[in-house]
């Protein structure tokens, strides 16, 4: 086993606030429980859960790192005595619950997986919570099957860009919302049939153009607000809706009419406070299903900037100005 430091570097939140409040600072190395190992990380992902957490609208869940950070890649440096799968040295991307703005970080074996073959570990730390997410939102909660239509809003996004190539690789159609002509240009060289400005088109009447009235056969929403009323609206006759963020707000009034006669279902989720069980259920479908595309290269993660650990501020900053395509990515 290699010699560990007792302290490392890491990103804290100082304070709730804006990007300026991740600072820098020392902290004791982890230690991994009997069923965790522990990671020297090579690169982090940032991702909107992050944001909210630094703002303070998204408090980990009990016992979990108040560090943020959700997903890794690295190299295992230690392991509890229940692990079996991982031995030091082991190259893997990894599902953390919290804490991986740091040079190490602690997360339970079961969310680890292999860093797939042909990528880089930059590239390996914008899979895990981004691919989770949607293999979990698009296939297992939204049951998205061939032959269906798809409505992405934020298709620009890390969690977007993931969602049209799993989409299509699954033999769906998939219409996405985007807020400029570049982004919209990014979707289609991705896979998306349909892309849609929603700063200069209305939408809901491009998306019933575009499937002949019929409407898409699930949405994939993280917008929320004023979204939710018109995803009633043009979503097809037994529609499924799936929320996974709130980026114009959580609170609307709403007649829910078009639920009843459109027999509707709308769904949320989030992955952070889910079970370790329900994690590393999620992390084997992901394995079997989406790990052979990424060797392959039928799909890859598309990354948009890479910033030093230490600049996390400037990352964080990226994210909420809205203009990046794809994952932003933190190197250790």
């Amino acid at each position: 086993m290699p010699t560990l430091p007792a302290t490392m570097t890491a990103i804290a939140i100082s304070q709730y606030g804006g990007p300026e409040v991740l600072v820098p600072e020392q902290r004791p190395v982890p230690q991994p429980g009997d069923s965790e190992i522990l990671i020297r990380v090579a690169a982090a992902g940032v991702n909107r859960p992050d944001v909210a957490q630094r703002a303070g609208f998204y408090p980990p869940p009990k016992g979990a790192s108040d560090l943020p950070g959700l997903e890794v890649s690295g190299e295992v440096v230690a392991a509890g005595a229940g692990v079996k799968r991982w031995k030091i040295g082991d190259k893997v991307c990894a599902l953390t619950p919290g804490g991986g703005y740091a040079q190490y970080v602690v997360t339970d074996a079961s969310h680890a997986l292999p860093i797939p073959a042909g990528l880089d570990m930059v590239q390996a730390a914008a899979i895990p919570e981004t691919f989770f997410t949607v293999w979990h939102n698009v296939f297992q909660r939204g049951r998205l099957a061939e032959g269906e239509t798809i409505l992405i809003h934020g298709g620009s996004s890390g969690i977007g860009t993931t969602a049209i190539m799993l989409a299509k690789a699954f033999g769906a159609t998939v219409i996405i919302t985007a807020g400029s002509p570049e982004k919209c240009e990014i979707c289609r060289r991705l896979g998306a049939d349909i892309a849609i400005d929603y700063k200069t088109e209305d939408w809901v009447a491009a998306v019933k153009q575009a499937t002949g009235g019929r409407g898409p056969d699930l949405i994939l929403d993280m917008v929320g607000g004023s979204y939710i009323a018109k995803n009633y609206e043009v979503a097809a006759l037994e529609g499924r809706i799936v929320n996974i963020a709130f980026l114009q707000g959580s609170r609307v009034e709403i007649d829910f009419v078009r639920l009843m006669t459109k027999r509707l279902s709308h769904m949320g989720s989030t992955m952070r406070a889910q079970s370790v069980a329900a994690k590393a259920a999620i992390a084997g479908a992901v394995e079997a299903a989406v790990w052979p595309l990424l060797a392959t290269g039928r799909c890859h993660p598309l990354i948009h900037a890479i910033f030093p650990l230490a600049e996390a501020a400037k990352a964080h900053g990226l994210m909420e100005s809205g203009s990046h395509s794809g994952k932003i990515v933190l190197t250790v």
